[in-house]
This record gives C-alpha cells, structure tokens and sequence, in this order.
C-alpha cells in the first residue's frame, strides 16, 4: 500500500480538535464565570464535531498520514467514536460537581481536550514515537487535572504520586522502546514486526526490551504489581477528574497494547513471551483488586481497586493471542468504561457543594431517597459484578471463553474465584442502598441532561445486555479489518 505523506485526510479529527481547542483557549480568556457555560458548550460542540468528521472521513481500507506515522483504520474509529462519548459523559455529569468546587473554568475544558487528543494519537500511532507523544500529551493533561484543586493538599498529593510514578513508568516505557530499536534498527511499527517476523532482529535485545514495555503498559492499565498509584490517585483527585481517568484512557490504552504488542511485537516467537508475562499481570490483579476491595469503606477506593481487578480480566482477551480474544478485550473495554462512567455519575449526581458522597455509608437507604437512582445504581453494581442478563456479564464471559480457547484453563478458574469474590463488595452496596436506613437525608440535586444521561447510561447496561451480540461483532469486525 502507498503512503502519502501529505494526505491530511487520516488525520482530520485531530487537526480539527486541535484547531477547535485553540479556538477555546482564546475565546475563554474574554469570558467571565457567570457565561461559563459557553466555554462548556464549544467543549460538548468540539467532540461532537470530531465524532462527526471520524463517522464522514472513515474508510473501508487502512489508510495513513505523515509518511506512515498515523494510521486509520476499523479500530482506531471505533475506540475514537467511544473516547467521544465517554469524554463528553464526563463533562455532562461533572458541571454541578464543577461548578460547587470552583473548577467549572477553562482549565478543566481545554485540558480534558487536550487529554482527548492524546487519546487519540495514542489510538492511531503507527511508529512507537508517535505513540509515545500521544501518551505523554494525555498523562501531562490529567497529572494537571489532578492538581486542579489547588487548595486540597490531597488533591496535591495525589497529583505528585500520579507524576512521579507516571514518569517512572515512562521512563520504562522509553527505554524498552529504544531497546526494540537496538534489536530491529526500526521504530515504525509495520516494519518491526515485518523484521521480527523475518528473523532479522536480535531475540535476546528484544525480549529485554519487551520486559520493560510490559512494565510500562502495566503502570498504564494500573495492572499489578505497577498498580499503588491507582487508589490513591481515585481517591485524592476530584471525583470529575476520577471519572475522566478511570474511563477513556482504558480505551486509549486498548489501542496502545492493540499497536505494540499485536502489531510491533504479534510474531509468534514473541506472542508466547509476552503471553506469560501478561498471565502473571492478570492472576495478581485479579486477586489484588477484588480480594482488597472488600475492606474499603470509601466507594472510590472500592471502586479503584475494582478497576485493577477488572484490567485482570481485559488482560485475558489480550493474553489469548488470537484475534478472538483481541476482540472480545476491546468488546470488555467499552463496557467498563460504561459501567465506569455510570457509576462515578452516580456519586457525582449524590455529591454537593461542601459534601462528597464517597463514603458507602452515603448509600445508606438510597432507596427511601430516590427508587429510581437505587435502582440504576443496582443495574450498574450488578453489571460490574458480572451477574447475568446485564452488559458486564457478556463481557466477562467473551474474555474467559477467549482465553479458554487458548489453553489458559487454570487461569480461567482462578479468574472465575475471582469474580465470586469480587461480588462480595458490589451486592454490599445494594444492600446498604435496600435494608439499611439513609445517614443523609438531604434532597438529591441535579440537572435534567445529566438525570436523562444517568439513566440512559444505566439502562444501556440492561438493554444492551440482552442483545449483546451486534456490539461484539463490531468489536470482533473491528479488530479484523485492523490486523
């Protein structure tokens, strides 16, 4: 196939966003607090124009930009199209929350967007430099999230722990990259595997050099053991920001690990390396995540171990080797991020000025407060235990089916131990929520797109679950059509 370095075309969703939040910046700076919103709405107008130039420049066949740098295809589209969404769920859930803690400014905006771009570079890298500018654009905009709060010492401590664990993993990240370059003498990633396949590269270099790029993605997915700066992270940083780091960036990771490890480093030799590497990751975060979340009184401690719990089992479709299993990873990550977004939507819709609703207590008898929440809050605990008929469950079994069909019978097991655990802690909630009395009486205050999203998000849990199927195969489809 022809590159043409200049056909822009690949490429037009973030040469838009960047034009777009440039745009933004300069037109903030004459707004004052009480027109805010204007700054909100051209955030929510930036991302739907991206979704739209994505849906309208999408081609059938793989096409690239910058002399083969960038690359569009199937893939890249599909987890743009939900970074989109998830992106802008954050900001719609987040504006009553924002706005009580002062943090309803442009700042907040135009860092989530460029922390989108970075996303969106990571999703569509064909060289590992690429690759690592996106991922650096987007750390840097979240470690800055982060410390949005400047007055919060945890906020501020929380933020220092993100950037110096971040910088170290990047540090890994980088070096096991230059060592793949030591071993292939190449960075695009078409070539490398091209070189690997052929023989040329030197194994003991480049399986030295995969070790760290494991670390890296490790740190990234907050897999253990390079997980300690997760539940600090959920915990310190405002409960926005927590739900913008804990959603789209799992799917710009999904396409980081789809670019190195299926694309750069898919030889066969290879796969088996870094598939017992992957195991060791996955075993470990599932027991780490589910088994330590059960002591957690605070739901976004709970929940960030959750997390960790749950990159385990995105790790089995990955680990599996097969496109199969690639699809069924990608499939796990969108309905995270779904049940991600629902459930910290949730504590924001519950959060008020001068009160955060992050204790389980404040779930008490959610119940007698409002049924409808209780209830939506219920779908989503029950989704993200993987209890049947709803949306998690599919994605748990596609993942274990996966990895049962490459041999990882043991895992499997383990994985399903695991999951008994691990709903322990999600039906505590419900219980606190049906038999227990409220602790907080106060009346539920929220805006009507943010009720209306709440409970399309939630009910897409149930309905989408039983008729899992179409999403699957887009992901599955996805995943062909890009290898």
């Amino acid at each position: 196939m022809t590159l043409h370095s200049l056909n822009l075309l690949p490429a037009l969703p973030e040469i838009f966003l960047l034009c777009a939040v440039s745009v933004i910046l300069i037109v903030d700076l004459f707004i004052d607090d009480e027109h805010r919103h204007w700054t909100y709405l051209l955030t929510l107008m930036t991302l739907a124009g991206c979704a739209a130039i994505t849906l309208t420049s999408s081609q059938a066949q793989v096409s690239y930009a910058f002399n083969g740098l960038f690359v569009d295809d199937a893939l890249a589209d599909l987890l743009k199209l939900c970074v989109y969404v998830g992106v802008a769920a954050v900001l719609v859930y987040s504006q009553v929350y924002a706005r009580s803690r002062q943090l309803f400014r442009g700042e907040f905006f135009t860092l989530s967007l460029f922390a989108t771009l970075g996303m969106m570079v990571m999703i569509s890298a064909n060289h590992l430099l690429a690759l690592y500018l996106g991922l650096e654009l987007m750390s840097l905009s979240l470690y800055s999230m982060v410390a949005l709060q400047r007055e919060s010492a945890r906020s501020t401590e929380a933020a220092m722990k993100y950037f110096v664990l971040g910088a170290l993993a990047s540090g890994m990240l980088l070096y096991g990259m230059s060592m793949l370059y030591g071993a292939t003498g190449t960075l695009a990633i078409p070539e490398m595997a091209a070189r690997i396949a052929s023989g040329e590269a030197r194994s003991a270099i480049l399986v030295f050099g995969l070790v760290f790029v494991i670390a890296g993605l490790g740190f990234k997915l907050g897999a253990v053991p390079f997980h300690m700066w997760v539940p600090d992270v959920y915990h310190g940083a405002p409960t926005a920001v927590t739900l913008l780091i804990g959603s789209a960036p799992k799917l710009a990771a999904t396409g980081f690990i789809f670019r190195i490890l299926v694309e750069a480093l898919g030889a066969p030799a290879l796969v088996a390396e870094w598939q017992d590497m992957l195991v060791i990751l996955a075993v470990l975060s599932m027991a780490l995540g589910n088994i330590t979340a059960i002591v957690q009184t605070n739901i976004k401690r709970m929940l960030a171990y959750s997390t960790i719990a749950h990159m385990g089992f995105f790790l089995l479709g990955i680990l599996s080797g097969t496109a199969e299993g690639y699809g069924a990873a990608v499939f796990y990550a969108v309905v995270y991020v779904l049940m991600t977004l629902a459930a910290f939507g949730m504590i924001l819709l519950l959060s008020r000025e001068g009160f955060e609703a992050e204790n389980l207590d404040d779930f008490k008898g959610l119940n007698q407060r409002s049924r409808w929440y209780a209830f939506l809050m219920l779908l989503v605990m029950f989704s993200l235990a993987g209890i049947p008929v709803l949306l998690g469950f599919w994605a748990k079994l596609a993942v274990l089916q996966a990895a049962l069909a490459a041999g990882y019978t043991g895992v499997v097991v383990a994985a399903v131990i695991f999951s008994l655990i691990g709903a322990f802690y999600y039906l505590r909630v419900v219980r606190l929520m049906y038999f227990d009395d409220p602790v907080d009486t106060a009346a539920i205050v929220n805006t009507g797109d943010q009720r209306l999203l709440l409970s399309v998000n939630a009910l897409a849990l149930l309905l989408l679950g039983m008729a899992p199927g179409w999403l699957l195969a887009l992901c599955q489809q996805a995943v062909r059509a890009s290898l």
